[in-house]
């Protein structure tokens, strides 16, 4: 029967496996350090094993290495309960079999053990880098899938298309992709082809030979030749021109390019990441993006979550952010209160990272206490709320204009009953979900009594909180 082994130092863990395992009808065996299971692999030798990275004594990633130098086709799950990428990449890379981050779900946990098992393969990987990569961070699950992307393309050279809202990291994520890759030592060029005018976006891409046209005084090498070898990170490429779409399809498709006014043919050797804030689909559909463009950018999709889907990341984001502008001023970083954090994950983020980024840096250097309440906070963050029909930023009192305005226009009767029910309940619902369903401590934000807020709650049909 096939043994499972689980590594970790912490009891709790130990025991959650040794239940469930048994329950499941899988033969395992547990172990509290790497060198416990190192020593015991000269007497047996497992199926699969799970084991922690941080441990007393020798970390998971050791272990993974000398079960790998000895028994490479033993599938190796590691688990995590940090959040950054360079763990995630570095376990692929000494060749896991895949990456747990920590909290898990244990029937989820079973489900990896069993494939693990019945695949039993190997997951080919490359040496670890040795790279910086300490701006991505993230404990939400969709955060987790791309570093676990990033580990499983670390050997490939297959294009990318990255998705993702206006400052969510997208091309962070495409230097990740390249410093873990197979052309780390090569250049890694970045162009946004929708900041370059149309008329000059040509040259820019695949350079031009002198006197190609007018002002062309010398041969000039485009981003394509400087990335020879490399990376090229093509931003916003959903606002490419028609004309160099193309030329772009033609060098994906064969390899080879002109510069502007030349005859000879160039070979191109680079690794292409695109990336788009726009539904490339869309564009398809309406004629404005190259169908079989599109095919051949979309050779493996990313999906970079917006700060919205993964707000359980704020605390970790802004301690990490807080305590980098600090060092580069040269003082003590600050921190946020819990009711400044909870605060901040309410928010609807419309610049996602790049926002709350903007936002530390402004702490750091204007906030007067090391702890930042929600007094410190800048005031337009306080009074801005997202008007979802537009996009654009009002007081919510102005929305009250226009909502009312529009009612009275409209012939409606009770307007004032209607909006302070719909007031009452919005207000509520936000607190008890502000407070994880605490009534007593919604009621004391709000300003309101026990009694008041549970007879609310009955007359408006909220749920009843605890």
């Amino acid at each position: 029967m096939s043994k499972v082994w689980i590594v970790d130092d912490d009891p709790s863990i130990r025991w959650v496996f040794e239940k469930t395992l048994k329950r499941e009808n899988i033969e395992h065996e547990l172990f509290s350090s790497a060198e416990e299971a190192l020593s015991n692999l000269k007497k047996e030798i497992p199926t699969a094993i799970v084991s922690d990275v941080r441990m007393d004594g020798a970390s998971g990633l050791e272990l993974l290495k000398k079960i790998k130098e000895a028994y490479p086709d033993i599938p190796t799950i590691i688990m995590t309960a940090y959040s950054d990428l360079d763990s995630a990449v570095a376990a692929f890379q000494e060749g896991a079999y895949e990456y747990l981050p920590k909290p898990f779900d244990i029937d989820s946990a079973v489900e990896l053990i069993r494939r693990a098992i019945n695949e039993n393969t190997k997951v080919g990987v490359t040496s670890a880098m040795g790279v910086s990569t300490s701006d991505m961070l993230g404990q939400a699950s969709s955060m987790q899938e791309v570093f676990k992307t990033i580990g499983k393309l670390a050997n490939s050279d297959a294009t990318v298309l990255i998705n993702g809202e206006s400052g969510t990291g997208k091309e962070l994520i495409a230097r990740a992709l390249h410093k873990h890759s197979r052309r780390a030592s090569k250049p890694f060029i970045a162009i946004n082809t929708a900041s370059i005018p149309r008329d000059l976006l040509e040259s820019e891409l695949f350079g031009h030979e002198k006197g190609a046209f007018t002002g062309a005084q010398v041969l000039r090498k485009g981003r394509f030749e400087q990335s020879e070898g490399g990376t090229l990170f093509l931003d916003e490429i959903g606002d490419m021109p028609a004309e160099l779409q193309t030329r772009l399809l033609r060098v994906l498709s064969d390899g080879h390019y002109y510069r502007v006014g030349g005859h000879q043919p160039l070979k191109a050797n680079v690794r292409v990441i695109a990336a788009t804030h726009q539904d490339l689909e869309k564009r398809v559909e309406e004629k404005l993006f190259r169908e079989d463009l599109f095919h051949r950018l979309n050779v493996i999709r990313m999906k970079v979550p917006s700060l919205r889907e993964r707000v359980e990341d704020i605390p970790l984001l802004a301690e990490h952010f807080l305590n980098r502008e600090a060092l580069k001023i040269k003082t003590e970083p600050k921190r946020f209160s819990e009711l400044a954090i909870k605060y901040l994950q309410n928010k609807k983020w419309p610049g996602n990272v790049r926002q709350l980024e903007n936002l530390c840096h402004w702490i750091t250097v204007m906030a007067p206490s090391s702890v930042v309440g929600l007094e410190d906070l800048p005031a337009e963050l306080k009074s801005e709320t997202l008007d979802s029909n537009n996009g654009q930023e009002i007081g919510w009192t102005e929305s009250l204009q226009q909502l009312t305005f529009a009612m009275c226009a409209s012939g409606k009767i009770n307007i004032l009953e209607k909006l302070t029910k719909d007031f009452e309940t919005t207000v509520i619902s936000e607190a008890l979900k502000f407070t994880k369903g605490r009534k007593i401590e919604a009621a004391n934000l709000l300003g309101i009594g026990r009694n008041t807020i549970t007879r609310k709650i009955s007359e408006l049909e909220l749920p009843s909180g605890k």
